[in-house]
Order: structure tokens, then C-alpha cells, then sequence
């Protein structure tokens, strides 16, 4: 009789990529909440199924045992037929599980029975997790950070996506996060992810980045969204020598008109972030703002924004909180169009901008 590998977590993170698939054998709600990087759910007790198992084990252990058996079979055999018959002998899958190892050795078990070299990962979705946030505190003080910072809509994140295209290692935290970073920064019809998950798309990010050379990232307060950056990242982001990307106020309008365009259809939406600054502005500006978003002049509203809310915002914080401010090298663009972005991409990638 054959058995799947057994392969430790620290074996196993380093060369994910080698397995032609991840199976995660936990419930749906175990996988939303995180999961490795790649990983396809494959429960072998969905959610429902897993709460009545655990319920009765509370109660009989030997009933539930039989009860989670028959279900784990049953399930597992519809894996099998809609989802693994068409692959080769030579198909490798890594499984894992929550931590203890009867799901994933459940099914890892039956894939090597039918011939597939399957591996089982020991400790599972636990063992992972503790890698990932150990990764996250000792990793960060050895990158070679450059920080790009800007004013709200001076076209940072635009200038992170063109150095990606032009072969630059980029940490874009905004993407991860699926947050703007603003108080207008959440995404329309993409919720952000927990912040497990998060940080698991940070670590597999960082772990493919060679760290003797630089990585490019957005200047980021300490919160994007309701996602928390690792404390690691974000002190050695703030330590790290910046580059400040300058952007003519019109330019910066139409960036703002093009990031933040889910508004224009839905004011009352727009109206209802704008509230949330009600501390800081008083009521009667607010009130101003809403009533330019009802009316559909948001050339206004962008231009009053920058001007009397997030410009001093970043002033102020700038300064208090990055270090590398004043060795700041300083990027005028004229324009955010792609052939600028182009452009600015390879003098930042390849250093030949001057202070």
C-alpha cells in the first residue's frame, strides 16, 4: 500500500510552485478566512457538514466518527470524478487541512491509492500561518525599499503598475489590500480581503523578490482600509529613502475623475463617505461637498478635496512619518498618460533620476 509524503512546512513553502496543485481539504469558510497561495478548495466536509460532525463529537465520538466518515467518502469521490479524473499519473497535488490532519489524510490518502504522488502538508493551515507571520517580522529589515510618495492623485499607483511592466521588483500594498488607501479608497464590487489573507498575499509577494535588489512601493499609512500593514513592513517602509512624484493640480483632477469614476453614478454613495470627515470639517462643508456631488460637479469637489483635505493630510504626515524625506529625489511629470508613465518608469527603474 502507498502513502503520501509527509513534507514539514519549512520543506515545503520555499518550492510551492513545484506541486501541480494546492488542495485545501477544509470547510468553505476555513478557505474565505485564508489559505496558501494557489490553493483550490476541496472540502471533504463543507461547512454545514462540519459543525454537525463537531457537534455530535461533543456528545459521541465513535457516532460522529462514523457519521464524518461516510460524509468524507462521499465527498471525496466527488472531487474525484469532477475534478481529478483528467490528470495524468505524473500530476503531484499538495494537500493540506486546519492543522491536524484527518481531512487532507483522508484524501491524500485516496490519491495515492489511485497512483498520483501526492504530498500531505504536516501541521497544515496552522503550521503555515506561523511561517508567514514569522516571515513577516524577519524579512522586511532586509529589503532594499524605495518609497514612492506623492499627494493623493499625483499618480503613485499608476507609476508602481508601469515599473512592474518594466521588469521592477513592486509591492503594491493598495492591490493586496484592494483598498486606494483613501476615505474614498474602497473598491466598488470588491470587497478587501480578511487580514490574514492580506498578509498571506504580502509574504508570497515578497518571497518571490530577489532582496539584493531594489523594491518599489507606495507610501502607506499604517491602516489601508480596515487591513492593518505588517509592523515589520511598515517601519522599514518608513525608514527607506523616498522618491516624490509631482503632478500638475489639472493632471491630478482628471486622475482622480478616472480612479474615483463609480461615484459619478452613484452620489449618494459618495455623499455618505464624505460624512465620515464631518469631524474634521464641520458640517456646513460637508454639506457644501454633498451638494457638488448631488449636482455632478466633481471637477469641484476633487479640486476642494485636494486642496483643503488630503493635501494637508499629507503634509503633515509625510514628514512625521517617513525618515527618508529629506534625501527625497523628486519625479515632475507633466502628464499620467501611458507613454509619461512609460517613461518615468525606466529613468525610476533603472536610476537615473538626480535629486
Amino acid at each position: 500500500m502507498r502513502f503520501p509524503a509527509l513534507l514539514d512546512c519549512a520543506e515545503v513553502l520555499p518550492r510551492l510552485d513545484q506541486f501541480d496543485a494546492i488542495l485545501d481539504a477544509r470547510s468553505p469558510a476555513e478557505f474565505a478566512l485564508d489559505h496558501l497561495p494557489g490553493a483550490i478548495n476541496c472540502p471533504v466536509l463543507d461547512d454545514d457538514e462540519r459543525h454537525r460532525v463537531g457537534t455530535l463529537y461533543a456528545h459521541d465520538p465513535f457516532e460522529a466518527k462514523k457519521l464524518g466518515a461516510a460524509l468524507v467518502a462521499r465527498n471525496i469521490a466527488r472531487h474525484l470524478e469532477s475534478r481529478f479524473l483528467q490528470h495524468q499519473r505524473s500530476w503531484k497535488p499538495l494537500v493540506y487541512c486546519w492543522r491536524g490532519g484527518n481531512r487532507s489524510g483522508a484524501l491524500a490518502h485516496v490519491l495515492t491509492q489511485v497512483g498520483w504522488p501526492a504530498a500531505q502538508l504536516v501541521g497544515g493551515y496552522q503550521a503555515y500561518r506561523r511561517q508567514v507571520v514569522a516571515a513577516l517580522a524577519e524579512l522586511p529589515p532586509r529589503l532594499s525599499l524605495r518609497i514612492v510618495c506623492g499627494p493623493t492623485g499625483s499618480g503613485k499607483s499608476r507609476l508602481l503598475q508601469a515599473l512592474a511592466a518594466a521588469g521592477a521588483q513592486v509591492l503594491d500594498l493598495e492591490r493586496l489590500a484592494a483598498h486606494r488607501g483613501s476615505v474614498l479608497g474602497d473598491l466598488p464590487d470588491q470587497p478587501q480581503p480578511t487580514q490574514k489573507a492580506f498578509e498571506s498575499g504580502i509574504w508570497n509577494t515578497l518571497r518571490r523578490f530577489d532582496t539584493a535588489r531594489v523594491i518599489f512601493a507606495e507610501s502607506e499609512s499604517r491602516r489601508i482600509g480596515r487591513l492593518q500593514v505588517p509592523p515589520a513592513l511598515i517601519e522599514a517602509m518608513r525608514a527607506a529613502p523616498c522618491l516624490s512624484l509631482e503632478l500638475p493640480t489639472p493632471a491630478r483632477i482628471r486622475l482622480l475623475l478616472q480612479d474615483y469614476a463609480h461615484f459619478a453614478s452613484d452620489p449618494q454613495r459618495l455623499g455618505a463617505r464624505l460624512d465620515s470627515l464631518t469631524p474634521l470639517h464641520g458640517h456646513a462643508v460637508i454639506a457644501h461637498w454633498r451638494q457638488l456631488a448631488q449636482s455632478g460637479a466633481l471637477p469641484q469637489l476633487a479640486a476642494e478635496l485636494l486642496e483643503r483635505h488630503y493635501d494637508p493630510a499629507y503634509r503633515r504626515s509625510l514628514g512625521r512619518n517617513f525618515s527618508g524625506i529629506p534625501e527625497t529625489m523628486t519625479l515632475a511629470l507633466d502628464d499620467i498618460d501611458d507613454a509619461a508613465l512609460t517613461a518615468a518608469a525606466q529613468l525610476v527603474h533603472h536610476q537615473k533620476i538626480t535629486h
